[in-house]
């Protein structure tokens, strides 16, 4: 009979406003962080077709002009011009890659913190595991 008692003991904790907050808190940045993943993996991929094209674009002969995709358009540049704006977006890239991380990074780094918090409270009342 004890043993009955002491299990519901451990799920019947009052959720105050507080921690109410933290587990809304927790979920919003666990979508957020699931959405920058998403983001992250399309600039990677963004990148790795910009790397083919600076491959491609070194056997390229100096003389003829290139197709250079410039928002939904396509036009035709100098190849020297086309390889430095490439350069240009390649960086670009590399820059938002970076940040995208970087708040994924912020994200996970809360979720651990509010995790130690919940799980403190909570025990195995609660799952937030990802």
């Amino acid at each position: 009979m004890r043993m009955l008692e002491s299990k519901n003991d451990e799920t019947d904790v009052e959720v105050t406003w507080e921690d109410q907050q933290r587990i809304n808190t927790f979920s919003k940045l666990n979508a957020r962080a699931g959405d920058l993943e998403e983001t992250l993996e399309q600039k990677k991929a963004e990148k790795d077709a910009l790397d083919d094209l600076a491959t491609e674009l070194e056997l390229g002969d100096e003389d003829e002009p290139v197709l250079y995709k410039v928002g939904e358009a396509f036009v035709h540049i100098p190849l020297p011009v086309a390889q430095a704006r490439l350069e240009q977006d390649q960086e670009n890239l590399d820059k938002e890659i970076s940040s995208l991380r970087d708040k994924i990074e912020e994200c996970e780094t809360t979720m651990k913190e509010l995790k130690v918090v919940l799980y403190g409270k909570f025990g195995k009342a609660i799952n937030l595991d990802v």
